[in-house]
């Protein structure tokens, strides 16, 4: 059995306000899904859930704070009793030096980027537990496979998340629970303003003026793609778990 439907699957998306989020909520709802949307946002959220249309609700949300967690997934139950799919999107990627020991980054990215991912599966496995059914997503990252200079505390978090979502896998394969990372290459997304780091973000902007059009489009994703991706993964049947899918821009080498 191929290409089952993501018509009236509930679907709960954190990390949902713009780029990969909002794609992907588009798009699950124009298949048919009912989403519960979280993120910091309400203004964004607002705006998308007006897009979607009825079937899709939200509720402000900081993956950095397990009640903040913990509501969205009980809005979900509250409204429509069960739990198909969770999506972990949320995340930040400041960038920087070990030497330049930014701590406060540090402890952003750890609480958003792996708590946050944390806070979303301890509130949902039970829930799917019972169902004995569901199928639980994360962003992850091209630089949870690869590691690279001034960026070893966020490739460390993706790396973190990798593991995390493998032990997921494992400790849950016998209860009907499926578990995939989406890792993305770049992606032209609001992520790269949490880089935090203006040196970096000059030189970015530096090159890209010295880049054809052309040859910048081969080097990122459209969040499009990624929700796409994300659509595939829930379309799959109950025996078939995806557990991890990289998704490169065609002219991206890392």
């Amino acid at each position: 059995m191929i290409g089952l439907s993501i018509k009236d699957k509930v679907v709960v998306i954190v990390g949902a306000s713009s780029g990969i989020g909002a794609a992907t909520a588009r798009l699950l709802g124009e298949k048919g899904a009912k989403l519960v949307l979280g993120a910091r946002r309400e203004s964004r959220l607002k705006e998308l859930v007006a897009e979607i249309g009825n079937q899709a609700l939200y509720q402000v949300t900081d993956v950095a704070k397990e009640e903040d967690v913990k509501g969205l997934i009980d809005l979900a139950m509250s409204e429509y009793g069960r739990i198909d799919v969770l999506y972990n999107n949320a995340g930040i990627m400041p960038r920087e030096f070990l030497r330049e020991a930014k701590f406060a980054n540090w402890e952003k990215e750890l609480q958003t980027n792996v708590m946050g991912v944390l806070y979303g599966i301890g509130h949902a496995l039970p829930i799917m537990r019972k169902q004995k059914d569901g199928l639980i997503i994360t962003t992850d990252s091209v630089a949870g496979h690869v590691v690279y200079p001034e960026s070893v505390v966020y490739n460390g978090t993706k790396y973190a998340v990798r593991a995390i979502m493998e032990g997921l896998r494992q400790e849950e394969r016998l209860h009907g629970i499926r578990s995939t990372i989406v890792s993305p290459g770049s992606v032209g997304t609001e992520l790269m303003k949490t880089i935090d780091n203006p040196e970096m973000e000059k030189a970015m902007a530096e090159m890209m003026k010295t880049i054809s059009p052309e040859y910048a489009r081969m080097n990122v994703l459209d969040p499009e793609d990624v929700a796409n991706a994300v659509a595939y993964v829930i379309e799959q049947p109950k025996h078939v778990t995806i557990s991890d899918m990289i998704i490169r821009p065609t002219a991206q080498e890392v």
